[in-house]
């Protein structure tokens, strides 16, 4: 009787996976991947405010001679001291991120038409040590 209920189970088992894919066996095709939808930065609260970081945790900071939107002005030694946040070529804007050219034909991340970089002088994530540097950058903010 054992043997009866056992072998029952196992029919049972085997039967129940077969129909549920719709055919005697394998397995459903892979869903097709989505495209990539994730944002290059997050909002992160502080005390003096919300601020935009990567996704390492560092802050990410704007150039106020960045102003057509479409380009960089930081290229050169200026791409050394401040480190542009890179995009992938064939990355696609998502919401207020955009993506820019460079000069060197590489490409790089814009929030609201702002290209964003972040500091060597930031060593830790939620370090905002590139400020000390020149009035010419600023934290990245939402509302900005």
């Amino acid at each position: 009787m054992f043997r009866v209920v056992i072998t029952a189970a196992v029919i049972a088992l085997s039967t129940g996976h077969a129909l549920a894919n719709g055919h005697g066996g394998g397995d459903a095709p892979p869903p097709p991947k989505p495209e990539a939808t994730t944002a290059p930065a997050k909002v992160v609260l502080t005390k003096q405010g919300p601020k935009l970081v990567d996704l390492k945790g560092m802050t990410l900071y704007y150039y106020e001679r960045d102003t057509s939107g479409k380009t960089s002005n930081c290229n050169d030694k200026c791409a050394e001291s401040w480190v542009p946040l890179a995009a992938t070529t064939d990355a696609k804007a998502i919401g207020d991120f955009t993506v820019i050219n460079r000069n060197d034909g590489s490409k790089m991340w814009a929030y609201r038409y702002r290209p964003l970089y972040t500091s060597p002088a930031d060593k830790a994530p939620g370090e905002v040590n590139g400020l000390a540097t020149t009035m010419q950058w600023r934290v990245a903010r939402p509302e900005d």
